[in-house]
């Protein structure tokens, strides 16, 4: 006889199903990307084996039809604008999170919710038109010729502040409400709370979301295509114009042919690379707030 706290124990034959589909969905996700990442290492092996990783760092310029591979002007363009734009949206973003959920009175914090999930699901174009017809000629009053290093830091850092304040916020309701209690019962102030109680708890889920906006900004083509100026070149100031990885693939792509356009899988490659570093960051991180 099947006792009650067997039948309460026990997974029912929903619980089996719906576990099965989530393993089968789970393993479905890590075969296209493991099927992703062989394409791009298949397609790349022409180039490499031809001229090897080194041509791509010592090449004189890049010019794929006269064999020249460098790519790093677009290396430093891409490092330049993703950079930027992470170091403008991060406090921005975590301070209008605390704004919102610590400071703002309620229908303050509710409307500026609204306007930050309204910016998160503009799409990218949009941005890029934007800042084509209004940034850029506004930069080209300042130093010509407008489409800039600085122009796309300025786009990027617009299209993934909604992910970093968002995520921040949901990080800090995520906080127990037994740490504010204790806080408040040791006659810590509001920024005394949440500098040395909330941002310490919700750091794992702030991490989170710096992740996700320096992955958006890396993988960025269409924005930074239309606003950065397109000029294969190492930036010097931010009002240089600058290509890069993600523009030149699509710039490049559609009449790309051999060795040129297994050079612009290698870019493909580079920027798998970085994704996956970021993931293995944040990885680390998770692992050392589980151990605390």
């Amino acid at each position: 006889m099947i006792s009650l706290k067997d039948r309460i124990l026990s997974p029912s034959h929903g619980d089996l199903l719906w576990r099965w589909l989530l393993t089968i969905v789970a393993l479905i996700t890590g075969v296209i990307v493991v099927v992703i990442t062989v394409f791009l290492f298949f397609e790349a092996s022409v180039v490499l084996e031809e001229v090897g990783w080194g041509a791509f760092f010592r090449d004189p310029s890049w010019h794929p039809r006269e064999q020249f591979f460098n790519l790093m002007p677009m290396l430093l363009g891409t490092l330049s604008v993703t950079v930027g734009a992470v170091f403008l949206a991060i406090p921005l973003g975590i301070g209008s999170a605390i704004f919102a959920q610590y400071y703002a009175p309620h229908f303050v914090a509710y409307f500026y919710r609204q306007l930050i999930e309204l910016l998160a699901g503009i799409p990218s174009v949009v941005y890029g038109f934007w800042g084509l017809v209004v940034l850029v000629p506004l930069i080209n009053r300042f130093q010509a010729p407008g489409t800039s290093l600085l122009a796309g830091i300025i786009i990027l850092t617009l299209m993934i502040l909604p992910t970093v304040a968002l995520t921040a916020e949901a990080s800090f309701e995520e906080v127990p409400l037994e740490f504010r209690q204790g806080a408040i019962a040791l006659g810590l102030s509001k920024w005394a709370m949440i500098r040395g109680v909330i941002l310490p708890v919700a750091k794992s889920g702030v991490m989170t979301g710096f992740i996700l906006a320096t992955g958006r900004a890396l993988g960025e083509t269409m924005a930074v295509l239309m606003v950065c100026g397109n000029v294969v070149q190492v930036p010097d100031s931010f009002f240089a114009p600058v290509r890069t990885l993600t523009a030149n693939i699509a710039l490049e792509m559609a009449y790309a042919t051999g060795n040129h356009r297994s050079a612009l899988f290698v870019s493909g490659l580079w920027l798998m690379g970085a994704i996956a570093l970021m993931v293995l960051i944040a990885e680390v991180v998770r692992g050392q707030n589980v151990k605390l």
